[in-house]
């Protein structure tokens, strides 16, 4: 088993949860306007959604394993342009973080752990990222890959809940942040371009 991989993997998952997306703008938002409490409950619904995507990951992608070193290399390839590709749209983007509270309608927080599992399960652009992430960070040559699959899905999960559940917590400093620092998008851009394009390296030159 190589920790180093899975250290990695975990470093990777934070600095992209970090940076800004719908999913933690939604969380920053909610919790703003309507509470610490209702930021966490759709905090959780949205990871709960990752279980989802890592069950369909670890099945599929694991018998195209098996099948061909072939297909599973086509995966690989396919996972590094698309994360280039994200870099590209990060960099054409003006990296603006717009925090605007208007319109948040308030629910409870079963109908927000809802919402927030919704919105993760349904949106295939989750699918397509967990398809192009996590195959490059595969860690041992006799655990089985199935396995492999839900150790890193439940890892992405862990981080990310740490970290949107620190957004929830702390979204007034945040968003007093953002508005005191103009430039906090400039880095957070770039640091997001980064991330995605060395991850992609990282896919390319990685074993099976």
């Amino acid at each position: 088993m190589d920790f180093e991989v899975l250290v990695g993997f975990m470093l990777a998952t934070a600095a992209l949860a970090f940076s800004p997306g719908p999913d933690n703008i939604y969380v920053l938002m909610q919790s703003m306007v309507n509470g610490k409490k209702y930021g966490l409950a759709t905090v959780a619904g949205l990871i709960s959604g990752c279980l989802v995507h890592t069950s369909f990951l670890a099945f599929g992608v694991s018998a195209v394993i098996k099948r061909s070193d072939t297909l599973f290399f086509t995966i690989k390839l396919f996972g590094a342009i698309y994360l280039i590709y994200l870099a590209y749209r990060v960099f054409k983007s003006n990296g603006d973080i717009r925090l605007q509270n208007n319109g948040v309608p308030q629910k409870s927080l079963l109908q927000l752990f809802r919402q927030g599992f919704i919105m993760n399960v349904l949106n295939p652009k989750v699918a397509i990222f967990f398809l192009a992430f996590f195959p490059g960070f595969l860690f041992s040559d006799t655990i089985n890959t199935v396995v492999q699959f839900f150790v890193l899905g439940f890892l992405f999960m862990l981080v990310s809940f740490i970290v949107f559940a620190l957004i929830a917590i702390l979204a007034g400093y945040i968003s007093d942040f953002i508005k005191e620092n103009s430039n906090v998008g400039f880095y957070l851009k770039w640091l997001q371009i980064l991330v995605f394009v060395g991850i992609a390296v990282y896919i390319l030159i990685s074993d099976k």
